[in-house]
């Protein structure tokens, strides 16, 4: 018997979408479309084990439910009774509702999530009274509902928890980079996975950790503690561990792969050692006090500069002259490439690097560019 195929929305920081529809079409998830906000897909739920476990820039994988007009309460109420959640949810279990609402008669987010999550609750109640309970931070099951134009999409969260949080992380730098988006800023650069990777502002080491999960074929989803769908009443736990048994035997460590990162202050360097010892590439690493505008790389490397720089909350008196003292080091390494996160298009001018290409994404609400070049 054929597995039930379902409709998956992948969602992403704004301006990632075509760094995951690369990443979804190269997992050879079905019928993959970019839209904005995310990429859609459709397959069984093997693939979306798949997706949470391979999808370095996803945020969550969301399945959807049910589409259908809700114009009235009345409407909205029949859309969620028409889906089986004894399906996913136990009277004992545990329930979070969140919704998001635009252009449509029932315009209250708050009022929409509780009208869902009574919905819910009341279908699933035990035959003793017992209902599901709330929980907003370890739910056995989220959803989401989408209200556009009196047009409704019920999704069942598949990730759980934000899929950033990968399980490696044991401290925050003073302006912490995402893993999702320091994937995303790895994936746009032309690094070919073999010459060195440097961060020169490489903080708690987010950039190279996850260039170094890159380069080793690490599925950034195996050091999670749990997804989502393994709290569903219907999850298939021995097939699930097979695909993870799959994701852990396509892993392949290199051996003689540089990650070379500098920062001015130690304690963060040792938060980098830490987090990359954590994920086994600690051999791989070189961290060293040092500051960027002086930043000195080996000639012949032909090695790929990563970088979040200093800008937004992180700005002092003194970024711009950093960013043209960082630029200027840049020039000098001939054969290099880059792929610099800056706070915006002002910024990354500074770097005035060759022929740049300039991809523009979201970070915190503050419009960043990455400069993507190829120093002659």
């Amino acid at each position: 018997m054929a597995a039930p195929r379902y409709t998956f929305f992948a969602t992403c920081a704004p301006g990632i979408e075509p760094v995951l529809h690369a990443e979804a079409a190269a997992l050879k998830l079905g019928k993959v479309e970019r839209q904005v906000g995310g990429v859609r897909f459709e397959g069984s739920m093997r693939d979306a084990w798949r997706a949470n476990l391979w999808l370095r820039t996803a945020v969550r994988v969301l399945r959807r439910e049910a589409r259908f007009e809700a114009p009235s309460e009345s409407a909205l109420d029949a859309g969620v009774a028409g889906i089986d959640w004894k399906a996913f949810l136990t009277p004992g279990g545990t329930l979070w509702v969140d919704a998001q609402t635009k252009d449509s008669a029932l315009d209250h987010s708050q009022f929409l999530a509780q009208r869902v999550k009574d919905g819910i609750v009341d279908q699933v109640r035990g035959d003793d009274g017992t209902r599901p309970s709330v929980d907003r931070d370890t739910a056995d099951v989220r959803v989401h509902l989408h209200l556009f134009k009196d047009r409704a999409t019920l999704s069942v969260d598949t990730s759980g928890h934000s899929l950033h949080r990968r399980g490696w992380r044991t401290a925050q730098g003073r302006a912490p980079l995402s893993e999702t988006l320091a994937a995303a800023v790895v994936l746009l650069s032309d690094w070919n996975r073999r010459s060195p990777l440097i961060d020169p502002f490489c903080g708690t080491g987010t950039l190279l950790v996850e260039g170094g999960m890159i380069a080793a074929n690490l599925a950034p989803g195996l050091t999670r503690e749990r997804f989502g769908f393994e709290s569903w009443r219907d999850h298939d736990e021995p097939a699930w561990q097979r695909a993870r048994a799959e994701a852990q035997a396509a892993m392949k460590l290199p051996t003689k792969l540089r990650l070379i990162g500098s920062d001015i202050i130690q304690d963060r360097l040792d938060e980098a050692a830490h987090h990359l010892e954590i994920m086994g590439l600690g051999h791989l690493g070189t961290l060293e006090l040092g500051d960027a505008r002086k930043f000195q790389g080996r000639p012949g490397w032909n090695a790929t500069v990563v970088a979040n720089m200093p800008y937004g909350e992180r700005i002092g008196d003194d970024v711009e002259a950093l960013h043209e003292a960082f630029g200027a080091r840049l020039r000098e390494h001939s054969g290099y490439s880059t792929s610099i996160l800056t706070g915006s298009s002002r910024l990354a001018g500074l770097l005035r690097l060759s022929r740049p290409t300039r991809h523009r994404l979201l970070n915190g609400g503050i419009d960043c560019e990455v400069v993507i070049a190829a120093i002659p």
